[in-house]
């Protein structure tokens, strides 16, 4: 892991860690999912979230961006959400997917590629896609949530975990706990191709016309030589271009691994009858035969790494170090550390480089 001092900052306050550890309540379902539950009456509402231990690091060669990907095509409803006739749907689909990697294929032979055809394909699944909407209800998981008191829905995926989240009305956890097993074990990744699209743009817009995203992206490939860490959250563009649906597939089978799910509920709840209901609900995905995935240890940093990024801009500036992480000792004395450097107008690096040395903008540390 690395301490960084960059232009964005991130922190979690201070948290009295003990008495909170002993009010969590940490259950185990027979099939290896593990949830957290913490009590709190202050108002009838709860926040939900599952967090599952795969993220940008579990990619296979050539797929970087898998597990972004896969965060997208989760809000795509189901086989019974976000469908008018699914029987219907799936074949369409599944001429929709073959079209789609019949067209990669093609490109992918580029300069011995035939032109006519590439037109075709792309026509052909246009076509596809346009006859698609007919079956498709677009946002529903969305919907659902909205229409019964849900804020804050959304999800994140980063280096080692993804995770999703909402928050409702403590007397809807049940419409939740359907919601999300039934995404778990029955998605459909509709409008693939178009996503696709999408995360491509959100690429351009967030690191390729952005310095600050374009030169953290430079920072994070100089300061990892082996370790995926190196390699960007979003994928790299070459990876994105072509990504499959058997690419986002297997990266879901992993998310089907309960070992690698933890489920987090806060709130006005029961335990013992939050407990039973998840057991009902997810208590159903199997065991899998899962093996994390093989990643190389980073070697021993030598000497100082350097890398510029020439970009029409107001310079920055990040420097990281190695470091330990979670759950070594270590790590939290730099959490210490990152509020004392940069928390606020007082703190050190702010206090002496913004204000007194009017030489930075702004300044932050992210452990």
């Amino acid at each position: 892991m690395l301490l960084t001092l960059m232009i964005f900052f991130y922190w979690t306050g201070p948290v009295r860690a003990m008495d909170l550890e002993n009010k969590v309540i940490k259950a185990k379902l027979n099939n290896g999912l593990t949830i957290l539950m913490l009590e709190r009456k202050f108002s009838p509402t709860v926040s939900l979230y599952i967090r599952h231990r795969i993220g940008a690091v579990d990619k296979v060669k050539g797929q970087s961006g898998a597990a972004h990907f896969l965060e997208h095509m989760m809000f795509k409803g189901t086989t019974t959400i976000g469908t008018k006739n699914y029987a219907a749907e799936k074949r369409l689909l599944i001429k929709i997917e073959k079209t789609g990697q019949a067209l990669d294929n093609e490109r992918l032979k580029q300069s011995n590629s035939n032109r006519k055809l590439i037109e075709q394909l792309s026509a052909r699944l246009k076509q596809l896609q346009d006859e698609h909407r007919r079956y498709y209800v677009p946002n529903e998981i969305d919907r659902l949530y909205t229409e019964n008191g849900g804020l804050g829905m959304n999800a994140a995926t980063g280096q080692d975990v993804t995770t999703y989240f909402v928050s409702l009305p403590s007397n809807k956890i049940e419409l939740w706990a359907r919601i999300e097993a039934d995404r778990l074990l029955n998605p459909v990744f509709r409008e693939f191709y178009t996503e696709r699209d999408v995360i491509m743009e959100e690429r351009r817009q967030s690191v390729e016309s952005k310095p600050d995203g374009k030169l953290y992206e430079s920072f994070m490939h100089k300061a990892y030589a082996v370790h995926p860490y190196g390699v960007p959250i979003l994928g790299e563009p070459q990876d994105l271009a072509y990504m499959s649906q058997a690419a986002i597939r297997h990266i879901h089978h992993q998310y089907l691994s309960p070992e690698n799910i933890v489920i987090a509920v806060v709130g006005d709840i029961d335990p013992q009858k939050i407990l039973k209901l998840i057991d009902q609900y997810f208590g159903r995905i199997p065991k899998s035969k899962y093996k994390p995935a093989d990643i190389p240890a980073e070697p021993p940093q030598t000497g100082e790494r350097k890398v510029e990024v020439l970009f029409d801009a107001s310079p920055s500036m990040i420097i990281g170090y190695h470091k330990p992480t979670a759950p070594a000792a270590e790590d939290y004395a730099f959490d210490v550390l990152e509020t004392i450097l940069s928390k606020g107008r007082t703190s050190r690096l702010y206090s002496r480089l913004v204000l007194q040395m009017q030489i930075a903008d702004s300044i932050s540390v992210q452990n």
